[in-house]
């Protein structure tokens, strides 16, 4: 299966959504978020990073959830910046 290549809007979504739940995270781990989410801590990192900018919609209910966010709270931050 061939990919496309994400456009600079999803990657810079992803960049968005990473920082977004480093913040959420604070002190915690990485460890101790993914596995309350029900994910492994390398999706998480991946995640954070901006290296899987297009994680599925209930990764990040998951996450959400294990970091008390909501997903308006969610779309909000990750919506298109305007022009």
């Amino acid at each position: 299966m061939v990919r496309t290549p994400l456009t600079p809007e999803e990657r810079e979504r992803g960049e968005r959504l990473g920082a977004l739940l480093r913040e959420a995270r604070g002190p915690r781990s990485m460890v101790e978020i993914a596995a309350v989410s029900g994910l492994s801590p390398e999706t998480l990192r991946k995640i954070e990073t901006g290296r899987a900018p297009t994680p599925a919609f209930f990764t990040v209910a998951a996450l959400a959830g294990a970091l008390g966010l909501s997903m308006d709270e969610i779309a909000t931050a990750c919506s298109p910046m305007p022009a």
